[in-house]
């Protein structure tokens, strides 16, 4: 017997539906294969890294929110690591979803217009222009397309080829390769329209909103663990300071791998990703000073989309940043908290001077986030606290700032090292210099040593030597499956040289002239000739 209070309940399949009994970390995945035998939706490597088991979420868009579509908010997520729980009041799409489409569109239409259509577009593409092989990614790549499908029809436009491939970056295919593939993604846009009717979904998830609070139970044995989705801060705060122990709930990006890979148990589990004060991106004043604040509920795609907003230079380490269904899941607060010496978020904030804003019932306290790493995966977070917020001061948006991520693979890939930099010249004079790397200690930190062989020195080629020695006395990197110790001190000067050509103030480098995708569209032409 269980002792939940509400069912999951959420829109599939053209109705809403309940469930009860699974245990709180059964993951979206598992219950469409062994429950709703939705089998088109595949796993593989069960830890959102291969993208054979995309899926869209759809949630009620708020009112003029630029994405939506038809009123509702489509996002690509990883179904293995996402638990069943945080499907309550939305709506889950699948590959099955898309048959029904068809159908339905045909019926509507009148007899007399009414055509065969028995694949949707982005299938018939796919067909098309012989996009699939083995095909056991392939629902994965109609998921994504999918989600690309109706937010171009629905805003009139169509993507380019790059757009295209940023948006699949999250689906690997070993044996048809990416040529094919993002021809259908053109092609699909070139057959007759197939579209989602949301108003069915919208209705319904209008009659899901009405509800309380959701909270959740199901037995592990004779334990009964409980999964808390608090709606509002105050509830979120009170709920963490009377249960310390409990585990918090983001995205599940990397929780969802503790239980997939490590088998951990988890306990009773509080979600954060109902609190909508949790995801606002805007910008604040603290203490007089302008400031973008990031809610840490707020998703890595909004965060860094804002962040490249204000700063361009960041487009690229955004993009890079895992792959669509990862960052539409994974938080930015999640990111820093979670304390990996390896993520993408830490350094390029702590260049920006960032702060963290920590919240224990109704305390609120803020500090500068290198202050709030220990040691490796230790911060000073307290029993009963959790992260609320990010702050970055617009000020130091101002400056020359650069991110750079190195990984073996371009996209979708943990780094080897990231470094994020910002500079600020007063004339050829360093008047201001950050210098934050992950991937090269314990934890994510600033460079201080080589920050102070810069500070108040000229910007010359002969400062940045003297940093570059410096370094060695900042880190001293690891060896590890993803780099050499040597390799990583190697490339982390050779990023601070790279920083010093981007932003000399004699002939600085455009960004095309130290990027190879200023030469990519001669290659790509190149490659597809043949």
């Amino acid at each position: 017997m269980t002792d939940h209070t509400q069912p999951i309940r959420f829109f599939h399949r053209g109705r809403i539906v309940d469930v009860s009994g699974v245990h709180p970390t059964r993951s979206v995945l598992d219950w469409l294969r062994e429950d709703a035998r939705c089998t088109g939706t595949k796993e593989g490597c069960n830890e959102g890294d291969c993208g054979a088991c995309t899926v869209v979420i759809g949630e009620l868009a708020e009112a003029g929110e630029k994405e939506a579509v038809g009123g509702l908010r489509l996002s690509t997520v990883n179904a293995c690591i996402q638990f069943l729980p945080t499907l309550h009041g939305k709506a889950l799409f699948t590959v099955e979803d898309l048959k029904a489409q068809c159908t339905r569109q045909r019926d509507r239409a009148p007899r007399d217009k009414q055509t065969a259509i028995h694949l949707h577009p982005v299938q018939q593409a796919l067909v098309d222009c012989h996009g699939s092989q083995c095909g056991f990614c392939t629902p994965g790549f109609v998921m994504s397309l999918w989600s690309t499908y109706e937010h171009h029809q629905d805003a009139g436009t169509q993507p380019t080829r790059q757009q295209l491939a940023d948006d699949l970056s999250g689906n690997l295919c070993r044996c048809t390769g990416y040529r094919p593939i993002l021809d259908a993604g053109q092609r699909m846009f070139d057959l007759p329209a197939v579209r989602l009717d949301t108003e069915p979904v919208v209705a319904a998830l209008q009659s899901l909103k009405h509800e309380p609070s959701f909270d959740y139970a199901a037995p592990l044995g004779q334990r009964i663990d409980h999964f808390h989705a608090p709606t509002t801060l105050a509830q979120l705060a009170a709920l963490r300071e009377a249960k310390p122990a409990a585990q918090l709930l983001s995205g599940s990006t990397d929780v969802g791998l503790w239980v997939n890979k490590q088998f951990r148990d988890l306990g009773d589990i509080i979600y954060v990703g109902d609190v909508a004060e949790m995801k606002v991106v805007e910008e604040r004043e603290f203490d007089g000073t302008p400031a973008l604040y990031i809610g840490a509920g707020a998703s890595l795609e909004n965060a860094f989309r804002a962040l490249a907003a204000r700063v361009p230079s960041l487009t690229d380490v955004w993009l890079r940043f895992a792959s669509p269904p990862i960052r539409n899941a994974g938080t930015m607060g999640g990111n820093v908290a979670n304390g990996s010496p390896i993520g993408d978020s830490p350094p390029v904030l702590m260049s920006l001077d960032a702060e963290i804003e920590l919240r224990r019932g109704e305390r609120v306290r803020r500090m500068p986030l290198p202050d709030f790493y220990v040691d490796y995966m230790k911060n000073k977070l307290e029993p009963g606290e959790f992260v609320q917020g990010l702050a970055v001061p617009l000020a130091a948006m101002k400056r020359q700032v650069r991110a750079y991520k190195i990984s073996k693979r371009f996209d979708c890939d943990i780094s080897a090292l990231c470094g994020g930099f910002a500079i600020e010249l007063d004339g050829d004079i360093v008047k201001a210099v950050r210098l934050a790397y992950g991937g090269m200690a314990a934890i994510v930190k600033r460079a201080a040593q080589a920050e102070a062989a810069l500070l108040g020195k000229p910007w010359t080629q002969a400062s940045v030597n003297a940093a570059k020695l410096a370094l060695a006395q900042d880190f001293k990197p690891l060896t590890d499956m993803r780099a050499s110790a040597d390799y990583r001190l190697l490339v982390a000067q050779n990023l601070l040289q790279r920083l010093w050509l981007e932003t000399r103030a004699k002939d600085p480098l455009p960004v095309e002239a130290t990027s190879v995708w200023s030469v990519m569209p001669h290659a790509v032409a190149t490659a597809e000739g043949v």
